[in-house]
């Protein structure tokens, strides 16, 4: 379901390589949901956030020493949008995805699907241009 296509890719090779293992974290989100012999979802829920969580650091920390290195003029906007969807991250809550997991998965994938559209096709596509 999730995979990143053409329309997603900024002309940054190692940028457009970290979105895609974005969309394959989002992947492995919904592949959980569509488990229906998955009976406990808690463990891997946790897993992908974590995993999510520390990969999207790394991947913006990256992103933002680029967008310095070449005098990008929209970095501090970038900067106070990432900010924002780590923020979300951290504010999840926990024990609610433990009581309805599959309502969970479906929030975290709204969110995952709002960020990797709205974000890289309307403010990073920009990064490349």
């Amino acid at each position: 379901m999730y995979e990143m296509k053409e329309e997603y890719k900024i002309g940054i090779e190692h940028i457009d390589e970290q979105h895609k293992k974005l969309f394959e974290l989002a992947d492995r989100a919904y592949i959980l949901l569509k488990d229906e012999f998955a009976i406990d979802k808690y463990d891997k829920i946790v897993e992908i956030l974590d995993e999510l969580k520390d990969y999207t650091i790394f991947h913006f920390k990256s992103e933002e020493e680029y967008m310095e290195s070449i005098g990008y003029k929209r970095l501090f906007t970038q900067k106070i949008e990432h900010a924002k969807f780590i923020e979300s991250l951290e504010n999840i809550d926990y024990k609610h995805i433990d009581v309805d997991q599959d309502e969970s998965l479906v929030k975290i994938l709204n969110f995952l699907n709002d960020w990797l559209t709205e974000h890289i096709l309307k403010t990073d596509k920009f990064i490349g241009q």
